[in-house]
C-alpha cells in the first residue's frame, strides 16, 4: 500500500490526514510507504524571522515532523528546480507538470489532497484551492506518458502503465462550514503521534498562529497544554459535522478525479472506519453510480 498526502504548506498534513496515516502504519507495518508533499517554500507565514530564515524554520520543523510519523516528506519542485513560492501559487503548466512527474514517481493507491470549494461565501486559502484545482486538473494525465515531456522528458520508450490514484479531500479549515465527507476515520488510537507531530512546528503553533489573530489560538505552553488545544480542534470538527461522539476523527470525501474505487475496497482498505459515523449509504450508490 503506497499512500500520499499533497497539500500546501508545512503543517497542513498534521491538522488533516496525520492520524489516519498512522494508523495505516499501525496496521500494514512494513506494508505501508506513506510521503507527503508540502508544495510551497514555507516564507511567508511569520511576524519575526525573515523570509528565508522563516523557510528554513519550517522546513527543519517539517522534518522534525516527519522523523516522528515515520513517513517519507518531500517538497514540490517545479521543472526547473525551484520550489513554489507560498502565498503566490497559481495553476500553471510548471505546477502541473510538477505534481505529474510527483505522482508518477511514487504511484500512490491513494491521495489526499485539498478540497474545492462549492460554496461562493466559504472562506479559503489561495494556496490550498489551487493545489486542490491543480490536483483535479493534473489527474487524467498521471497515466498519459507525455504529457509534460517538454518539461520532463521521457526516460524510456515505450512508455510503461502508470497506476492512477484513488484521490480524497481531507478537511480544510479555512473553508469551516463549507466542508463535505463520506469518510470518518477514529484516530483517538493515534492522538499522542498526531500531537507530536503537530506540537514539531513550533513557529506555527506558538508564535505565528497566536499572532495573526483569526485562528483564536493563544500560545501554548507546553505539549500537554497543545494537546488539549487540539483536542478541541478536533472536538469542534466533531460538532461541526454533528458527530457524536469524543474521540479524534479525520474525514475524507471521495472523488472521481482519479481511479474509482469500490465500496467494498474502501471499506477493507481504510483502517479504523467510524462506520456509525461515516456516510456510507450514500457513498455506496454514488460509487456505483460513478462506476
Amino acid at each position: 500500500m503506497k499512500i500520499l498526502c499533497v497539500h500546501a504548506h508545512f503543517d497542513d498534513y498534521e491538522f488533516t490526514a496525520a492520524g489516519t496515516f498512522e494508523m495505516w502504519k499501525r496496521r500494514l507495518g512494513d506494508q505501508l510507504q506513506a510521503r507527503v508533499i508540502v508544495c510551497t517554500d514555507g516564507r511567508a507565514g511569520h511576524h519575526l524571522h525573515s523570509r528565508a530564515e522563516t523557510g528554513r524554520i519550517r522546513l527543519r520543523e517539517q522534518m522534525a515532523s516527519a522523523r516522528v510519523g515515520g513517513y517519507e516528506f518531500a517538497q514540490l519542485r517545479y521543472p526547473d528546480g525551484r520550489v513554489p513560492r507560498e502565498a503566490c501559487l497559481q495553476v500553471d503548466v510548471r505546477l502541473l507538470a510538477a505534481l505529474w512527474r510527483a505522482i508518477r514517481d511514487f504511484e500512490p493507491d491513494y491521495l489526499f489532497c485539498p478540497p474545492l470549494p462549492a460554496d461562493p461565501l466559504a472562506g479559503v486559502h489561495v494556496d490550498h484551492v489551487v493545489i486542490a484545482e491543480a490536483v483535479r486538473k493534473v489527474a487524467y494525465m498521471i497515466n498519459v506518458p507525455h504529457a509534460f515531456t517538454p518539461e520532463y522528458p521521457a526516460r524510456r520508450a515505450p512508455a510503461r502503465p502508470v497506476k492512477t490514484p484513488v484521490i480524497l479531500h481531507v478537511y480544510d479549515g479555512y473553508m469551516f462550514g463549507a466542508n463535505g465527507y463520506d469518510l470518518a476515520v477514529d484516530v483517538e488510537p493515534a492522538f499522542p503521534a498526531v500531537a507530536a507531530m503537530s506540537w514539531c512546528h513550533q513557529s506555527q503553533i506558538r508564535e505565528w498562529l497566536p499572532w495573526v489573530g483569526r485562528h483564536r489560538l493563544e500560545a501554548p505552553g507546553s505539549l500537554e497544554e497543545w494537546s488539549a488545544v487540539l483536542r478541541e480542534r478536533f472536538s469542534r470538527r466533531n460538532r461541526e459535522f454533528k458527530l457524536k461522539t469524543s474521540r479524534a476523527v479525520e474525514v475524507f470525501a471521495v472523488t472521481a478525479w482519479g481511479e474509482i474505487p469500490s465500496y467494498e475496497q474502501l471499506l477493507n482498505d481504510f483502517p479504523s472506519l467510524a462506520r456509525g459515523a461515516s456516510k456510507l449509504s450514500q457513498l455506496k450508490k454514488r460509487l456505483a453510480r460513478w462506476r
